[in-house]
C-alpha cells in the first residue's frame, strides 16, 4: 500500500507543479494532497505543524493568486473600476473561457473598466499591464510553493 500512496502522491506532486501554469488545476492544493499521501504512508512521517503550516501557506497563496491581478491594476495606476473590471474579467474568464480566461479575462476587465471609467487608451493599457504582472507574479508564488513542497516529497523519499 506504501508503493501505491508515494506513486499516486507522485503524480499528485506533478500534477500540482503543472497546476501552477496550466489555469485549469489547482497547483499548490495538489502539490499538498501529494505530501498529505506520502505522510499517510508507514515509512514517511511528516510533523502535524510542517503539515498546518503547508496547508496555511497554500490556502494563502491560492487565495492571493485571485487577488494579485486586482492589486497590479491598482499599482499600474488603475482606479476601482480598473480593479472592478480586473475582478470581473477574472471570474468571466473563469467560467466562459478557460483556461486562457483567467490570462485574459483580467487584463481585458482592467481596460474596458480604465476605458468606461474615461481613461485614455495608454492609461487602460498599463492598468491592464499591472493585471496581467499581477497574474506573473501569482503564478510565481504557485511555482515557488508547488515547488518547495516538491523538494519535501523527494527529500522525504531519498
Amino acid at each position: 500500500m506504501d508503493y501505491f500512496l508515494i506513486a499516486i502522491g507522485a503524480i499528485f506532486m506533478i500534477l500540482g507543479f503543472l497546476g501552477c501554469i496550466l489555469p485549469i488545476l489547482p497547483g499548490p492544493p495538489l502539490s499538498y494532497i501529494g505530501l498529505l499521501l506520502l505522510h499517510f504512508t508507514e515509512r514517511y512521517q511528516f510533523s502535524t505543524r510542517f503539515l498546518i503550516l503547508w496547508l496555511a501557506i497554500t490556502v494563502v497563496v491560492y487565495a492571493v493568486d485571485y487577488v494579485v491581478p486586482a492589486w497590479g491594476t491598482k499599482k499600474f495606476g488603475g482606479s476601482k473600476r480598473g480593479i472592478w473590471g480586473s475582478i470581473i474579467g477574472l471570474i468571466l474568464g473563469l467560467i466562459f473561457f478557460p483556461p486562457l480566461g483567467i490570462i485574459i479575462g483580467p487584463f481585458a476587465g482592467a481596460v474596458v473598466g480604465e476605458l468606461t471609467g474615461g481613461k485614455d487608451t495608454s492609461a487602460a493599457l498599463k492598468a491592464g499591464l499591472g493585471s496581467f504582472i499581477g497574474f506573473l507574479v501569482g503564478t510565481l508564488l504557485k511555482l515557488i510553493t508547488s515547488g518547495f513542497m516538491t523538494w519535501y516529497f523527494i527529500k522525504a523519499l531519498v
